[in-house]
């Protein structure tokens, strides 16, 4: 390394403190909220990068940060191959303002040597960039964004009036696998909400009709059949190897059982209810710091203050 080039990095690891590996990691593990930023350049990260890494190349960093993360205050976590650049651009950073960077010692190199788990590159086809290119151009969502949607797996409670617009939009934007459980079948009377069926359909399971409509609307999507009812013998089975559940259903021995379900399992809940003309949503995850469902309420209401 040059002398002079040396001086330079010297001096910017004066002004923007380092954190180990290991000190990275305890972080990641107690749930610290904090902008992971990869500022290698696109050919370094095909060889994979840290899983929930946001990009941006050294060389466009002063140009595209603000879009990325706005707010000066929010902690940052920059990396590179081998915690040079990252100094560097850690020092960028404080100079544009933002006041809680740091620089990973050793950058991808340690992280990598330590046996982290390294997120690849996906490949995408000529379709995939058509189909999500929308998703591509929010910088909210971006490749990296789409690609997490792609390896999600959601569960879905119920085919019916609030599963039908849940699924579809799940499935549009491209979550890779969805769990669908309903165990009734489709009425002629459901039709005019349950967008998930159609005429044609009357009387063949609300899984089934899901499934079918599903895989016209976006051939990448999954769908795991669940045409039965959950209950508590077999709702910790079922749940179990999703990432969330989205709960459609219209009765609160169900809200309760997934609620203690999920508590058990870590997993988030976002549970929908509508009536009429009003419509309600709330996110359950306790294990995230929130309160659980029976926190909240601890017994389900009379039954004539719950409509039908």
């Amino acid at each position: 390394m040059p002398a002079g080039w040396k001086d330079f990095v010297d001096a910017a690891r004066k002004l923007v403190p380092e954190i180990t590996l290991a000190d990275f990691e305890a972080r990641r593990r107690k749930g610290e909220l904090f902008v992971l930023l990869d500022v290698r350049e696109d050919e370094e990260r095909k060889g994979g990068y840290i899983p929930g890494a946001v990009h941006v190349s050294r060389g466009m960093l002063e140009f595209k940060i603000t879009q990325i993360v706005p707010e000066v205050n929010t902690p940052i976590v920059a990396y590179d191959a081998g915690g040079n650049r990252s100094l560097l651009a850690g020092k960028a950073l404080k100079d544009l303002g933002y006041t809680n960077v740091v620089s990973l010692q050793g950058g991808f190199g340690a992280y990598k040597a330590g046996k982290g788990k390294v997120a690849k590159e996906r490949t995408w086809t000529a379709e995939q960039l058509e189909r999500y290119s929308r998703h591509f151009m929010l910088k909210e969502v971006g490749k990296e964004g789409q690609a997490r949607l792609l390896d999600a797996k959601v569960l879905c409670l119920g085919a019916g009036g609030l599963g039908s617009p849940i699924a579809l939009y799940l499935a549009a934007a491209g979550v890779g696998t969805l769990g669908l459980v309903d165990g009734d079948v489709v009425d002629i009377s459901n039709l005019q909400r349950q967008v998930l069926h159609t005429t044609d359909r009357v009387g063949v399971s609300k899984v089934e009709s899901a499934a079918k409509t599903i895989t016209a609307l976006n051939p990448d999507v999954k769908i795991v059949p669940h045409a039965y009812r959950l209950t508590p013998d077999n709702v910790m089975d079922v749940m179990k190897d999703y990432d969330l559940v989205v709960d459609g259903a219209d009765n609160f021995a169900t809200r309760y059982m997934l609620n203690d379900a999920a508590f058990f399992l870590k997993k988030p809940i976002v549970h929908g209810s509508i009536f009429q003309f009003e419509g309600q949503v709330t996110t359950i995850a306790p294990h995230l710091g929130g309160p659980c469902y029976r926190c909240m309420y601890p017994e389900p209401p009379p039954a004539e203050f719950a409509p039908g």
